[in-house]
């Protein structure tokens, strides 16, 4: 039985949609969704989606494009002129992120201007102007608060905010019993107080909004809808509505889309993988693939994307055994999957790690093009001194280098003030970066100007430092901290020359009691074990640096200087595996897949999956996996795989997808000169008013039209 091709008007440019692609593109129900794959040319389907559209004679400002990010939005534009449509159409079509979308809509229909808050520090600044109301304004919680102020609590906070925004879930006025609505979200009380106080602050009780920073916007448009349907009629009409990164979507933008496409006129298309749904702590859910939005939207066909155009059929197969999913691709590329083991020694991980890096190289490839990709951030500290020990530079994308995460500019900063050298760092933004970590550690109680002031002058001045630990930390630090610090600092200042670094530190974390401490500073329980694992893997660099305090304190400010080269090229890049969903790259290597590392024990374990699958797809050519040599130890990740049971059909679709003649493009683009279009009509050429382009059709000999051919 065959199945007819669905009829679709508009030609893309240089390739010809599969099947699947013109099902979606030729779909006719009010909502059609797309659940589709890890590279499977989501984005390119949507933009086929709007010339379809276009060229059956909708206006492009009929149609809105929304996506969650602005560099998806980028894309999406660009994705526009890329398969054919004309470029002044195509800057008409309306492509927002939903925030712009509902700052635009709130800026028609708002009476005030709000005062904006782009930046993370306006926004701990704007919380922490609040901060004072929650115990003024809650008197009979007020033994239950833990009031602190240093940027890693208004940091967590502020991720919290978000959260509780993004979920709609949080209550005005706190609700009728704020303590069971905290614990129910899992939140501190302190914390959901404050959010509390920080929406009556920014909202006034008549709906006046005083200021909005990240988020606010979807936020407060979601809100005003959810609580007054009518309102619905306050947003812009659109025939047609495209939703790019579905797995992104939280209760806040679907209360948006939703209201979108309640119009009987209006078409939704939306596109999506709920496999690669990492960001539930910003309301990411799978349920809005699943069946939120089948349920709530007319007329809901669903569709499939399964072709992969990232990499071979050797990764597609492997993540087809992982997810128990389709997946498949017509490419014929081998993507090769490398096993690497490595013993159970300090540094082993490491070493295969830069084993693979120099292969690559060795084979002819670029190092930007490879990227070492990291569950956590504390898995790096062995990778990048295994890099810098063989002289391979590295960059950093998202995350920093371990040298300049918080809990080890504490260290460092304790270094310093014991060996009173704050020379040996360079550069004054670390010096800045130092001395916030200080103050955090140390739970200085400073005003956001005090901080700003003291992080000028010692970057500045770093002789300055004694006296920042003189007057602050001993001065107005917590008590507990403060004392600690002090006989930390006293045990370092009293050491022999010759003291060895690593013994000298666990001294220190054991003064401090760092595990403690980062429990206290960290509410959540996987960031505490980040930290702490950082601060392990710290004391193990300097254990095998073998290295006296004064040396290994040198070899820090050597080492920042390597690690922050910053080089443009010939530089292996690293990043967290949360920062690179929508990026690619030729190869990617995945260190420490090890029982207890990754999946990750604290973490939900269908999260770990997709984090997982999101980490894999990241690739087009070579993926290295790098495991310890014991099985036992392994993470489950690598068996669901199947790389041997799969090796076969693979190799065999690989020989299929090179066999295969090329598939000829349905048309044939044509430059015409205006004095010669009636030429080209009479021979048959015709006219794509959508691309703005003569094409020769596919039923005819192109020979007689070789005079103008565009390519």
């Amino acid at each position: 039985m065959t199945t007819t091709s669905p009829s679709t008007q508009f030609l893309p440019a240089g390739f010809v949609p599969t099947e699947e692609q013109k099902r979606i593109q030729a779909s006719r129900n009010r909502t059609s969704l797309v659940i589709a794959n890890a590279g499977a040319a989501k984005t390119t389907t949507l933009a086929l989606r709007i010339g379809e559209a276009l060229a059956r004679g909708l206006p492009p400002e009929d149609i809105l494009a929304l996506t969650f990010t602005d560099e998806a939005r980028q894309v999406l534009q660009a994705r526009l002129t890329e398969v054919g449509i004309a470029y002044n159409t195509a800057k008409r079509v309306n492509v927002q992120t939903v925030e712009d979308f509902s700052r635009r809509v709130l800026s028609g229909i708002e009476d005030g201007k709000p005062e904006p808050l782009p930046s993370t520090r306006q926004q701990q600044d704007y919380a922490l102007s609040v901060l004072e109301n929650v115990a003024n304004n809650h008197p009979q919680y007020v033994d239950l608060l833990d009031i602190r102020t240093h940027n890693t609590a208004v940091s967590q906070f502020l991720d919290n905010l978000l959260k509780l925004k993004a979920t709609m879930t949080l209550a005005p006025d706190g609700g009728d019993d704020p303590i069971y609505a905290a614990e129910t979200l899992r939140l501190p009380l302190t914390d959901y107080l404050w959010a509390v106080e920080y929406e009556k602050q920014r909202v006034d009780v008549f709906g006046y909004v005083d200021a909005r920073g990240f988020f606010d916007a979807t936020y407060d448009l979601a809100c005003r809808l959810r609580s007054n349907p009518d309102s619905r009629l306050d947003l812009p009409r659109y025939k047609l509505v495209v939703c790019d990164e579905l797995h992104d979507m939280n209760e806040a933008s679907f209360c948006i889309v939703e209201a979108l496409v309640s119009i009987d006129t209006t078409y939704f298309v939306g596109v999506g993988d709920k496999d690669q749904v990492i960001y539930s702590h910003l309301g990411a859910d799978e349920a809005f693939l699943q069946y939120r939005i089948a349920s709530s939207f007319a007329d809901c066909a669903s569709f499939p994307l399964t072709m992969t155009y990232r990499h071979g059929p050797h990764l597609a197969y492997a993540m087809e055994a992982f997810k128990q999913k389709p997946v498949d691709s017509n490419l014929p590329v081998r993507t090769d999957i490398h096993e690497r083991t490595y013993a159970g020694t300090p540094g082993a991980c490491g070493a295969e790690v830069v084993k693979a890096v120099i292969q690559w190289k060795q084979d002819g490839e670029k190092l930007e093009n490879c990227c070492i990709l990291f569950r956590d951030a504390h898995q790096s500290i062995e990778i990048e001194n295994a890099l810098m020990n063989a002289g391979v530079q590295y960059r950093t994308l998202t995350m920093d280098s371990y040298l300049l995460r918080e809990e080890i500019l504490f260290l460092r900063g304790m270094i310093a003030i014991a060996l009173d050298d704050f020379h040996h760092v360079a550069s004054p933004k670390t010096r800045e970066a130092i001395v916030e970590a200080l103050a955090t550690f140390a739970e200085v109680p400073l005003e956001p100007d005090e901080l700003r002031e003291a992080k000028a002058t010692l970057a500045k001045e770093p002789s300055a430092l004694k006296h920042f630990f003189d007057g602050q930390i001993q001065r107005v630090g917590s008590l507990s901290a403060r004392t600690r610090i002090a006989d930390a600092v006293s045990y370092l200042r009293g050491l022999p020359a010759d003291s060895l670094a690593h013994a000298a530190l666990e001294k220190v974390c054991d003064i401090m009691d760092m595990e403690k401490l980062a429990k206290r500073l960290y509410i959540h329980p996987y960031e505490a074990s980040v930290v702490t694992k950082s601060v392990n893997g710290f004391i193990t660099t300097a254990r095998d640096s073998a290295k006296t305090l004064n040396q290994f304190s040198e070899w820090i400010g050597a080492a920042e200087a390597f690690a922050g080269g910053r080089p443009g090229k010939n530089a292996v890049l690293m990043d967290c595996i949360v920062n690179v969903k929508g990026k690619e790259f030729e190869h990617v290597v995945l260190p420490f897949l090890d029982a207890g590392e990754f999946p990750n024990p604290l973490r939900e374990s269908g999260e770990e999956e997709n984090l997982f699958y999101v980490a894999a797809t990241r690739t087009k050519t070579r993926l290295t996996l790098v495991s310890s040599e014991e099985v036992a130890r392994r993470s489950v990740f690598i068996e669901r795989m199947q790389l041997a049971a799969i090796q076969k059909r693979a190799d065999t679709a690989v020989r299929r997808n090179t066999a295969a003649p090329a598939q000829a493009v349905g048309h044939r683009d044509l430059r015409v000169a205006y004095e010669n279009k009636d030429v080209v009509k009479a021979l048959g050429a015709q006219w794509d008013k959508t691309r703005k382009v003569w094409y020769v059709p596919a039923n005819l000999d192109p020979e007689p039209f070789r005079q103008w051919f565009a390519d």
